[in-house]
Parts: structure tokens; sequence; C-alpha cells
């Protein structure tokens, strides 16, 4: 009895062996198979890392600085005095307007980094425009600041060793459509008018305190016959520049029919000088109205600069946008390539 117990234990030990033992192979190959065909875990999604990645597979010696124009050498004194003051040569590079255009992560914090970056620098940003591209994880930064090219250079590049930071592209010398829109809020009472609608609040609803100054017959008698003695003492007298121009300031207020006149006049005028830059008039209200326009820089400026005779209550501009033009090849070139290339004049026959 005890050898048929023993028996079926072995039995029982050698069929769990079984289970639990993994196929042994003679080769690797099979086993490499199987390792390639098991499941794996879905890939990540793309962080602030993948950039980095993409910058190390695309890894190139830079091009050097551009050279700086230094000073002529100096003496022994003037080095001594120079290391003691701790004051080195400037550079004598002329400062010029520069376009970066940042690719980076669309992800919190990439702003105040690259804003850290060029504070840090000692740079002024003139303009930051910021916004999501067709790319759900990709944000384009336009920035325009003024600077030496060395100096640039160097931002540009410790930008571009930023982790969020796909690639930093300078658009200075390159033929670009540049735009930027503005928004003018312009009074069409016209500028006289300009400070009192300035306290008018949200309405621009002119608030002027009366001066208006009641007619002889609503005055007394005895005001009246002061008031002539007065003038008659003082009428061999010069009048005081402050009293005339206290009474060119005391006029009457406008009646509706010149006001309505009034804003008629001017809402025209704006009009014109809007079409002619190409600008439209997006909100009338009682008081004022509001001009959009796009355009250069330059061009915006003059637009605004012809805007402030009429009363400028508001403006608002975005930053500069740029994007690079694609090159088209000329005729002339096309027609070159199609004749087997540019023909040697020695070659030719005399004549």
């Amino acid at each position: 009895m005890s050898t048929i117990v023993a028996g079926v234990g072995r039995c029982r030990l050698a069929a769990a062996a079984s289970r639990t033992l993994k196929p042994r192979y003679f080769t690797t190959s099979l086993r490499r198979h199987e390792e390639q065909n098991a499941p794996r875990p879905p890939p990540p999604i793309d962080d602030s890392t993948s950039a980095l990645d993409y910058k190390r597979t695309l890894r190139y010696r830079p091009p050097p600085l551009p050279a700086m124009d230094l000073p002529r050498s100096q003496s022994a004194e003037e080095a001594v005095t120079n290391i003691l003051y701790n004051t080195p040569p400037p550079s004598l590079q002329p400062f010029k307007k520069h376009v970066l255009n940042c690719l980076v992560q669309n992800e919190p914090g990439v702003l105040s980094r690259v804003s850290g970056i060029l504070a840090g620098r000692g740079f002024n940003i003139d303009s930051l425009v910021v916004c999501r591209t067709e790319i759900r994880d990709l944000s384009r930064m336009c920035i325009v600041l003024r600077g030496q090219d060395g100096v640039v250079e160097q931002a540009r590049r410790q930008l571009e060793d930023l982790v969020p930071v796909w690639a930093v592209l300078d658009y200075t010398d390159t033929h670009c459509i540049e735009r930027e829109l503005l928004l003018a809020k312009v009074s069409i009472l016209g500028p006289e008018y300009l400070e009192d609608q300035l306290l008018g609040g949200p309405s621009h609803e002119p608030r002027r305190i009366s001066h208006y100054q009641p007619s002889r017959h609503e005055h007394t008698k005895l005001e009246r016959e002061t008031a002539l003695a007065h003038q008659f003492e003082h009428s061999a007298e010069p009048e005081e520049p402050a009293t005339v121009a206290a009474a060119a300031t005391q006029a009457e207020p406008l009646t509706p029919s010149q006001a309505l006149r009034l804003k008629s006049d001017n809402l025209q005028a704006i009009q014109t000088l809007s079409a002619q830059f190409g600008a439209r008039i997006v909100d009338v209200s009682e008081h004022s109205v509001i001009v959009e326009m796009g355009g250069k820089t330059k061009r915006v400026e003059a637009f605004l600069s012809l805007l402030k005779p009429f009363g400028l209550l508001e403006s608002a501009r975005t930053g500069l946008m740029v994007m690079p033009r694609t090159p088209i090849k000329s005729l002339e070139e096309s027609d070159v390539a199609a004749d087997g290339g540019v023909v040697d004049a020695s070659l030719l026959p005399p004549g």
C-alpha cells in the first residue's frame, strides 16, 4: 500500500514540474522570436524631452560666432586701469533690430524660461507673440529685440539649449512677411473734448464743468451796475493774457445740431483716412469709433500718428508676426537651365 501511495506522489510532482518549467530550446533564435512577438506597453506621450532627443539626433557643429569689431589695442596703463575698474572695452558693432522665431513645446513655464534668459542678458523685448500652431504639442514664439549681432547670437544658442525648445531661427536678414494688428479708439468730437471724454468713464461721454455765464437780464440791477462800474474803471488798462485765455475757454456749449454736424464731419474724415491705409471701422458709438488696421510696423505707426489729431482715447497693438517667403524660380534661370547653362563668350565666332 505504501508503494502505491509513493508512486502516486511522484506522478503528481512530475506533473507540477512539467507545468512550471519553461520549455528549453536548442537554439536561441526561437527565444528571440518569441520575445519580439511579446506584447509591449504603448509608447509614451511626447513631452519636453522630445525636443531634447530631436536636437541630439541632429547634433551638428555650429558655425563660429560673428566677429565683433573691437577698438584699437590698449597700452599697459590703459589695460591696468581697465582691469582695476573692471570695464571691458565696448564693441563697436551697431545695435539693430533682430527677429527670433522660437519653436517650443506647448507646456506651462516655457515663456518664463525664455524671457528669463533674455532678461538676464539685459535685452528689452520690444514685442512678443506666442500662440499654438496647427500641431497640438508645438507653439511658436516671435520675439523682436534690439542688440548687437554677436550678443544676440549667443542668446539664441542659449535659448536653443533649453529642454522644451525645439529650434530658434533668426529671421533678421530673411525675406519675410511682417504683419501687426492695431485697434484704436478715436473720438469723433474732436481734440477739444478729449480731456473731458477721458473723465467720462467707459462711455467716454464728455463731462465738462459748464462755464457758461448767464445773460445780462438774469442779473439783478445792483450786480449789473457793479459790473459796469468795474468795467469803466479798468477800461484804460490792457487786458492780461490769463484773462483773455479764460474768456476764450468760457465758451457756450454746443447745440445738438452743432454736435451732430461736428460728429459727422469727423467720422467722415476718419473713414477717408482709414480707407487710404486699408483699415476699417469695426465699432461706432455715440462719441467715439474703433478702427482696426493691419500692416507693417512702420505703416501702423504712421497711421497711429495721423489719428492722434482727432483725439486718441485708447490704442492696443499686437506684436510683430513674421512668416518667411517661399522663393520662386525666376523665368530667366529656367531658360538658362533649359539651354544647357551659361555660354562662354570667348567660344563664340567673331562678329
